[in-house]
């Protein structure tokens, strides 16, 4: 692969062709593009949304939906998914375990309820379920026939198997000659009322229940944003938690999360959020409108967990969570031709900050990220000119990196943009970097190598449509976190205020790494990469 990193975006007609003022090069070659290093994928096959982590045995237990029936030639041919099961004691480093919930299983009762689809695990510390204590309870989607249900399933071996309960479903179709919408289930326990609490998908709302077993489940209210004209489509995956607003527990505020499509806002589909408050019975907001937790093309099905280690307040003043990197507008037409198919985000560490006076969702990577990449080289109070030779460093070890930069507008420079530019060859190329002007960074992927090749239109348009996010500017310094991982880019701004994620497929290695302005001079006030080792 090879990737250059420039100050410059020249792929849209808003973004024109400009002088590079300041130019860098970090060259480095190998023979072929590889499956990711630091992310998780599947070691074949099919893999989309992971399943909310928990912490038992001294490990952290993680599921993500896998098809081993994936047909490489045609990915929405065959199969249904299933529960597959990795384990960590990181977050970073994973240990594939095989399947814990499979497919097309009959119950008890020999009854077929489908595949097994998304929901979540719960540790029943108090036994509430009636399978021991600290039986992990799992709640899930099937959906045979096109009717989706809730199943539940549970283990006493610390979540390597699962028996499912004899009574499932345990919440049937609401409407099964309709096959509507009814899936995802979300589980959390709600101490201050002693009660589960779920949230499930619903079409274009989110149902929320509660149980005192998890076997029974009372239906409460909806939350339908299309209610007061915000039409996000489908929406799946909900998550729902509290945090303190800026680390202050008397600001401690519930999140409402979603999978969602942002098309009819000129987003794509992505991880919508509102924070509110939730009494026992239903989640209110004050503001309809969602925010959006990464605005990149490929950060989905998002989940989210506290650190069962921590206490008090601590347990509120942040949370992990990682999301798949994938986009069902274009998800089955990506050329998968290594025998696997998809990968999730890396995990980050997320707080409610206020952000240019509104509360907002920040994160960043998780610490622990930092074992697996070198020390670095770093470039301070360096000259960049556009003389390659003059900024020259040592090079890379491959496709797998990390950037941080710091760019300033100051008095006198007369530059608009910076642009850093991750290249597959002298053609073929992914740009991100931040517009001054409009206080906008930006993900443009519309030349990035063999993607779109032979993609009909409809999912071509939506892979290669440029991604933009606001980032609130207090002063003329912009700092980007690049983390690059052979076939996906991940961009933070401002630590973690602004998120860009998205695929890529550059057709030849990791190669250079080039930075420019868009036009006239800005001043680099700090560059550091480091390579992934392991």
């Amino acid at each position: 692969m090879v990737f250059t990193v420039f100050l410059r975006r020249e792929l849209s007609l808003r973004f024109l062709s400009a002088v590079a003022f300041y130019l860098f090069a970090v060259s480095c070659t190998t023979a072929s593009a590889t499956r990711p290093s630091y992310h998780i994928t599947p070691d074949s096959n099919w893999m989309n949304d992971p399943q909310r982590p928990f912490f038992l045995g001294n490990e952290w237990h993680m599921y993500y939906l896998y098809n081993a029936d994936f047909n490489e030639a045609n990915p929405s041919a065959g199969g249904g998914t299933e529960w597959y099961h990795v384990t960590s004691t990181d977050l970073v480093h994973w240990t594939r375990r095989g399947v814990a919930i499979e497919k097309y299983k009959p119950n008890q009762n020999g009854v077929y309820l489908g595949d097994i689809e998304t929901g979540s695990a719960v540790i029943d510390t108090e036994n509430t379920a009636g399978f021991g204590l600290n039986a992990v309870i799992a709640l899930a989607t099937q959906m045979a026939d096109g009717i989706q249900q809730q199943s539940l399933f549970y283990s006493t071996d610390n979540g390597y198997t699962f028996t499912p309960f004899s009574g499932n479903p345990v919440m049937p179709s609401p409407n099964p000659g309709a096959k509507p919408d009814f899936r995802d289930p979300k589980v959390i326990w709600d101490g201050a009322r002693s009660q589960w609490v779920m949230a499930l998908g619903e079409g274009n709302r989110i149902g929320f229940y509660t149980s005192s077993n998890l076997k029974t489940w009372v239906y409460r209210s909806g939350f339908t944003p299309q209610d007061s004209g915000v039409d996000l489509g489908l929406l799946e995956c909900p998550d729902l938690y509290q945090l303190d607003v800026d680390g202050d527990a008397t600001k401690r505020t519930w999140v409402l999360a979603a999978g969602a499509n942002g098309y009819r806002y000129n987003r794509t589909t992505g991880t919508a959020y509102w924070t509110g408050s939730w009494d026992g019975v239903q989640f209110t907001t004050a503001n309809i409108f969602p925010q959006w937790m990464d605005s990149g093309p490929d950060f989905y099905a998002t989940v989210s967990w506290s650190d069962p280690l921590l206490t008090g307040n601590q347990l509120y003043a942040s949370r992990r969570a990682i999301g798949w990197m994938n986009n069902w507008e274009y998800a089955n037409n990506l050329p998968y031709d290594g025998g696997w198919a998809g990968q999730l985000s890396m995990v980050r560490d997320i707080k409610l900050k206020t952000v240019g006076g509104a509360v907002t969702l920040v994160g960043m990577p998780i610490s622990s990220y930092s074992t697996i990449f070198d020390t670095g080289t770093k470039v301070t109070g360096k000259t960049i000119t556009t003389d390659p030779s003059t900024a020259s460093l040592p090079a890379m070890a491959g496709g797998a990196y990390v950037i941080r930069t710091t760019v300033s507008k100051n008095a006198g420079d007369d530059g608009n943009e910076v642009r850093i530019r991750i290249k597959g060859d002298d053609t073929f190329s992914t740009t991100v970097g931040f517009d001054f002007v409009h206080a906008e960074a930006f993900l443009v992927r519309d030349n990035d190598g063999t993607a779109t090749d032979g993609m009909p239109q409809t999912p071509k348009q939506a892979y290669d449509t440029i991604r933009t996010v606001s980032v609130p500017m207090e002063g003329n310094t912009v700092t980007l976190t690049v983390y690059v991982d052979w076939n996906s880019v991940e961009v933070f701004l401002n630590d973690g205020e602004a998120a860009l994620s998205g695929l890529l497929y550059p057709n030849s290695g990791a190669g250079s790494i080039q930075m420019v302005s868009g036009s006239g001079r800005l001043t680099l006030d700090s560059f550091t990469y480091a390579d992934a080792g392991s």
